[in-house]
């Protein structure tokens, strides 16, 4: 889900780029949105393009690319929300205890839910790091006792500890793979692994 200003930022990229054929200055979008420097502006541009709205286009000035503008343009959309429950924190590096029992409930934008039983973890740890995944996100997931390799998924690990790591399953092991050099792949029996859902979405704060 996007912030205001994220959400305003990519309504003028987007309007200007309709317009002009060219994307705003950082000046020019510094004064739209009313903020008093320019590094305000790289860390929403940064955040759109990390979340997948645009994509800035290398060695080319006032270049910025404009991906998934419609999935926000509908506020319709936007306002459509959804209570569910909040488990608690999650590893997403060392396993720590499974969270069983809901602690609360977080409002989170249908556009985010794909149908079926949801629930909300709180990232815990910067093992996920190079796939986006940053402590303290709320991680969105899909229940399901099985996933595909390639997956990232809450897996519980001897029925008492819970991480979220990328899922592969070979012949002989199921593998948790992290997306940060400093962690190791941790490879388990079968018998040692539940799936216990599948990641779908990602909410911060900034």
């Amino acid at each position: 889900m996007l912030t205001k200003k994220q959400k305003e930022l990519l309504d003028y990229i987007t309007l200007i780029n309709n317009n002009s054929g060219i994307s705003p200055s950082y000046e020019e979008m510094k004064n739209k949105l009313n903020l008093k420097s320019k590094s305000g502006i790289h860390r929403i541009i940064s955040a759109l393009e990390e979340r997948g709205f645009i994509r800035k286009l290398a060695n080319k000035a006032r270049a910025i690319e404009i991906i998934n503008s419609n999935i926000i343009n509908s506020q319709e959309l936007i306002n459509k929300v959804i209570d569910i429950p909040l488990y608690g924190k999650i590893a997403a590096g060392t396993p720590i205890e499974a969270i069983s029992n809901s602690s609360s409930l977080i409002t989170t934008p249908t556009n985010m839910i794909t149908g079926g039983a949801h629930y909300a973890l709180e990232i815990s740890g910067d093992s996920m790091i190079n796939l986006g995944i940053n402590n303290k996100d709320i991680a969105i997931i899909k229940k399901s006792k099985v996933a595909n390799n390639g997956e990232i998924v809450v897996a519980l690990i001897d029925k008492n500890e819970a991480t979220l790591k990328t899922f592969k399953k070979t012949s002989t092991n199921i593998v948790l793979i992290p997306a940060n050099d400093l962690y190791q792949t941790q490879t388990y029996e079968f018998t040692r692994v539940q799936i216990q859902g599948i990641l779908v979405g990602i909410m911060r704060k900034y």
